[in-house]
């Protein structure tokens, strides 16, 4: 009862929990937070001394008593503890105009494909301790496909491939449910690796998550570029243990990422290959759509287009997908009670 009328002076919500980044919606102002999903946690006092953007800037610099976590890995809650509090956080951040002094949302997230009953139910636990009064899961390439409008509750197929930090959720939809699916612990994230371990074999420097990050954003590419790219930099000499600066090529980078990007290539095509034929043609005929930030690779969706030999295209502001998907979601309980996941009481 107390809820319910705490809910009265509540902003529901739409939130798209993701590795690297968290984004919140609300009804009335749209997309109002986007940030890292960094908190800094200082060991001492178990304070929480930043969250977002200002977290990630502490990454790789903090000292001895201050840890800077991303508690999530792969798209799933790894630590449950901190992923509470930075929710908390940014539930309190979008009632503070509203003098709330103890918000219940009504909160609607996003989960990745393949996600198992215990990791759902550290998502609704977290996210309950946050303050909300209802959770609803949806998977996120259907709050995805709903973000791009395509009409997922029609008998016609769309497929859907979804590249965020953690996890590439690849789905079929038809019919309001994912038809066939396949989630691969591959995406931007093990990108920054294989271009961390790369530099390491190759130039003998050892480079920080954040640079690897930043190359593969401006010189990265998953296929031949008309114009060669470069850039310098810098990290530490394995053999002197002395800063040393290098130039690297867009070419040198495509070879680091190459194995990472063919097995993401192969797992859509794997899909493609077990998906009934009447939904192939389809798909054939609609094409495939990318969305999440790793499908801002220079070339990648050309290169799917050749592997697969079906259309891709790349969903308009595909960092925003999921999360607009969840708002759309809040305004439609039909659709809502359509496309949710069962919740795991159960437990």
């Amino acid at each position: 009862m107390l809820n319910r009328i705490l809910g009265k002076f509540s902003k529901d919500l739409g939130v798209d929990l993701g590795t690297s980044s968290t984004l919140v919606y609300t009804a009335d102002k749209g997309i109002i937070i986007n940030e890292p999903s960094v908190v800094a946690v200082n060991n001492r006092t178990d304070e929480v001394l930043a969250v977002g953007e200002e977290a990630k800037r502490m990454l790789g610099k903090t000292p001895s008593h201050i840890l800077a976590i991303k508690p999530l890995i792969d798209g799933v809650v790894s630590d449950f503890e901190v992923t509470e509090k930075m929710l908390k956080y940014f539930i309190d951040k979008v009632h503070s105009e509203n003098f709330t002094l103890v918000p219940r949302p009504r909160v609607v997230i996003g989960i990745p494909l393949d996600i198992t009953e215990v990791e759902k139910k550290a998502v609704e636990d977290a996210v309950k301790s946050a303050g909300a009064r209802e959770v609803y899961l949806v998977e996120e390439p259907m709050a995805g496909a709903i973000g791009v409008r395509l009409p997922v509750l029609e008998a016609n197929a769309t497929m859907i491939v979804d590249i965020g930090g953690g996890t590439t959720d690849i789905a079929v939809i038809a019919l309001g449910g994912c038809v066939n699916t396949k989630s691969l612990r591959l995406a931007g994230n093990a990108l920054n690796n294989d271009i961390i371990q790369y530099v390491r074999e190759e130039f003998n420097i050892l480079i920080g998550e954040q640079l690897a990050e930043k190359v593969k954003i401006e010189i990265g590419a998953a296929t031949h570029l008309k114009e060669n790219l470069e850039m310098n930099l810098r990290g530490r000499d394995l053999i002197s243990g002395l800063p040393k600066e290098i130039k690297i090529t867009d070419g040198q980078i495509r070879e680091a990422m190459r194995k990472t990007i063919n097995q993401i290539i192969d797992n859509i095509k794997l899909v493609l290959e077990t998906t009934p034929p009447e939904l192939v043609s389809d798909i054939y005929e609609c094409g495939i759509v990318l969305i999440g930030g790793g499908s801002l690779l220079k070339g990648l969706d050309k290169e799917i287009a050749n592997a697969a030999r079906v259309p891709v295209k790349i969903a308009e502001d595909p960092l925003t997908c999921v999360v607009r998907g969840t708002g759309i979601l809040l305004a439609d309980k039909e659709l809502l009670d359509k496309v949710s996941v069962p919740s795991s009481k159960g437990l």
